[in-house]
């Protein structure tokens, strides 16, 4: 047992560390990966919030758009199709099914949520609900 470390026992532990994530299974995991998938921008404009979401690729008729409370939940399927009898060389673009939850700090008016989707670009404009808005009380 020796007292002090070996000068390559980091490099040793870092090769074992990445050996270890490059045989696991992250690359198949998808777009489902850990609610990754489909990167999202958030932000608020006044009482609303705005959600913009890139789908390239996967039609509306795959898309759904779920609000309940304050959570947004877009779900759907990307397909990547290929030539028939297709020898796959390099594969890039990921397909499949996508679930993915945003809670927003806010109750949202499900009734007033618009959705527009155009050149894989989703954009959900997200008002807030009247229940939820702060009132002023006078005092008498």
């Amino acid at each position: 047992m020796a007292l002090f470390p070996g000068p390559f026992d980091p490099l040793l532990r870092l090769q074992e560390a990445l050996d270890a994530f490059r045989t696991s299974n992250w690359l198949d995991a998808g777009p489902s990966a850990a609610g990754s998938y489909p990167p999202c921008n958030v932000f608020h404009t006044g009482d609303n919030y705005v959600v913009i979401t890139e789908v390239p690729g996967v039609k509306k008729a795959n898309l759904g758009v779920q609000v309940k409370g304050r959570t947004v939940r877009l779900s759907g399927t990307k397909s990547v199709e290929y030539a028939e009898k297709a020898s796959v060389h390099r594969r890039e673009r990921l397909a499949g099914q996508f679930d993915r939850a945003i809670t927003l700090p806010f109750e949202i008016d499900p009734q007033g949520v618009k959705a527009e989707c155009r050149d894989g670009i989703l954009a959900l404009f997200l008002p807030r609900a009247e229940a939820d808005k702060p009132r002023s009380i006078t005092v008498t």
